[in-house]
């Protein structure tokens, strides 16, 4: 799948699973022609026209799939503000021209690719999960297609899956690029430091109360009281209804056939074995050879007197051998095959591990579907159940009364904090799915909520009744808390200054003399350091990935400073080393790099040939109706 807006050209998949993927394009632009007319088209590329309705159809499932930081969807204001109507719009103007660059060309998909693609999709899933028709219409129907659009959108990205294909088919970058980025990632470097402690700052004079009362003021969600809210709520889980489902035999039998050869259940594994090889360059060679191991000397000696070690094939199934599978998985621990030919020369295996396949049957494992079958008929009852709760709250019922006319398990908590605790500090047993605690706060206040789905599969439904605002609390009960907090950002403030000119010293020095005199101890050397590729990721326990990155950043010679891994002291470094390891262009690992850039980078072949489709064929956006769509000016 490519990436931007391949994700989103993808719109089968981004409409109904995965949200709106394609907006990092941001607008082209490129030969759009803003102007009202009376249609209620809102653009038109080439011949192709986007209707009013099919914008609205793309913006209201868009809207359904973006979630905020709070996790409640997004509103079509915040929508506006980031600027998605204009971004989706373009999504699709690039998506029609490259439908109509592809139609010229001939290419299409037939039904039976298009069907395949969605019988994959894991979302049509139905409770034994193969694929339901009945679950795919649900699907399709609640975004608003009727099943031959949603069979046509799949098709169109079928085709434009294999037309970028094409464009990008064989790409490749320069050499020297690949070498360029490999000389980058693979940068060493080293430095001396010294840590700076807390002390270097000496005492901070106590906070007098103005000074304090401003500071609890600042950082009132500190001081406060929590938030608390009162909740009425129904829920149910798959556990509560598995028990009442029975699972047939021929249910237990079709998941144990749909599982059999997938690798994620593990109930049929082929059995494996470590191989080494040796190449030769023709039969004779690894004739001769065969006949040494046979007398005793060993497959490494023998690899040795070819010119090197043996070379690692890793833990290998039997079809992963091809045509020397059957040679190499007949021979016993540590034996040692007949001349193979392989497709550059001849070869001799060796097995040095053998690792026993697993066949588990369905009596093995029956236990185990039959859960998972239960749990999964019971979730879609569960599903019908949101569907009943429903039906029956808009009838005018409570929350309680509605969810127990359903069968689920209805309650109530008078006061709950974001942390499931009560006023008294005990936790709140009720509240303790993490979901729907994150829900409680995510609700307005007095709304009749709709039913909603957690992680674990549990249906809720819930109602705040009232809350309890958070209180700021009086200084005399917060002071020793407060004064400890505003002394320890002083000192932070303080230390983080004083490593800055330590650090700017150094480099004026072009040495750690003044950083020394200040720690009392000597500098120590980093030793040798990779960039780092993640917040975890540093060779050195002292000097914290992010500070590693600050070294790379910094020029040779000169010193940065940054805070230490423990938080509570500063370390100042000084660039002592820069090194640059060379590889060989023809080396393996130099290959498997430079073939995986050159295909991020033939990605990028898709924006340009929707940027070229664009131009030749002419676009021209009706502002006004696209407007009127997402409610922009209103």
């Amino acid at each position: 799948m490519l990436q931007q807006m391949r994700k989103y050209s993808k719109s089968w998949i981004s409409s109904i699973f995965l949200g709106l993927l394609g907006l990092s394009f941001g607008v082209w632009g490129i030969a759009d022609i803003f102007k009202g007319t009376t249609d209620t088209n809102v653009a038109t590329i080439g011949s192709t026209t986007i209707s009013s309705d099919e914008f609205q159809r793309e913006y209201t499932n868009a809207l359904k799939n973006q979630t905020g930081p709070d996790g409640k969807p997004i509103t079509s204001e915040e929508a506006r503000k980031a600027g998605m109507p204009a971004a989706l719009l373009q999504s699709l103007i690039n998506r029609a021209a490259l439908d109509n660059a592809a139609g010229r060309l001939g290419l299409s998909a037939s039904d039976a690719q298009a069907a395949a693609e969605i019988r994959a999709a894991r979302g049509f899933a139905g409770p034994l999960g193969g694929f339901d028709h009945d679950t795919f219409m649900r699907a399709i129907i609640s975004r608003g297609y009727t099943e031959q659009q949603f069979i046509n959108l799949v098709r169109g990205d079928i085709v434009r899956e294999e037309l970028v294909a094409a464009g990008g088919a064989g790409f490749a970058l320069p050499a020297s690029y690949a070498q360029a980025l490999f000389s980058f990632l693979n940068e060493v470097r080293a430095a001396d430091y010294v840590i700076i402690p807390a002390s270097a700052v000496g005492e901070i004079p106590p906070p007098s109360d103005a000074v304090l009362q401003s500071f609890v003021k600042d950082n009132a969600s500190q001081f406060s009281t929590p938030e608390y809210r009162e909740v009425d709520f129904a829920q149910i889980t798959p556990e509560d209804l598995a028990g009442q489902i029975q699972v047939t035999d021929t249910q237990l039998k079709q998941q144990y056939e749909l599982r059999l050869d997938d690798p994620r259940f593990g109930y049929n594994v082929p059995e494996k074995r470590d191989v080494e090889q040796i190449v030769f360059p023709n039969e004779a060679a690894a004739t001769a050879a065969k006949a040494k191991i046979d007398g005793g000397t060993s497959f490494a000696d023998v690899a040795k007197a070819n010119g090197g070690a043996p070379v690692s094939l890793g833990s290998v199934a039997k079809d992963d051998l091809g045509t020397r599978g059957a040679a190499t998985f007949a021979l016993a621990d540590n034996g040692v095959t007949a001349p193979q030919k392989n497709l550059t020369g001849w070869v001799l295996l060796h097995v040095t591990k053998i690792t026993p396949g697993i066949h588990k049957t369905l009596d093995d494992v029956k236990e185990d579907i039959r859960k998972d079958v239960a749990t999964q008929l019971a979730a879609s009852k569960i599903s019908d159940m949101s569907n009943a709760y429903v039906d029956a709250s808009s009838s005018g019922l409570t929350v309680a009364e509605a969810g127990k006319k359903v069968g689920m398990h209805t309650g109530h908590i008078a006061a709950v904090d974001a942390n499931g605790l009560a006023p008294d500090g005990s936790k709140t047993p009720a509240a303790d799915n993490p979901d729907f605690l994150k829900q409680i706060f995510a609700a307005e206040v007095g709304d009749d909520g709709d039913p909603f789905s957690t992680r674990s599969g549990a249906l809720y439904v819930l109602k705040v009744n009232g809350q309890v605002p958070p209180k700021l609390k009086s200084l005399d009960v917060v002071r020793v808390q407060a004064t400890a907090a505003w002394t320890a950002q002083q000192r932070a403030k303080l230390l983080a200054a004083k490593a800055d000119a330590l650090a700017a010293a150094a480099t004026k020095d072009k040495n750690l003399s003044a950083a020394i005199a200040v720690a009392g101890t000597p500098a120590v050397n980093s030793g040798l350091l990779h960039r780092p590729l993640g917040p975890d990721q540093s060779e050195n326990p002292a000097l914290p990935a992010t500070f590693v990155a600050k070294l790379f950043l910094t020029p040779p010679g000169e010193a940065v400073a940054g805070p230490s891994a423990t938080g509570n002291s500063y370390i100042v470094a000084r660039i002592s080393g820069v090194g640059h390891p060379a590889i060989s262009t023809d080396s393996l690992q130099f290959m498997q790099g430079a073939s995986q850039l050159n295909h991020q980078a033939a990605q990028d072949f898709e924006p340009a040939m929707a940027n070229a489709a664009r131009n030749k064929q002419g676009v021209t956006i009706n502002q006004a109706n696209a407007d009127r769509v997402t409610g922009e000016g209103t």
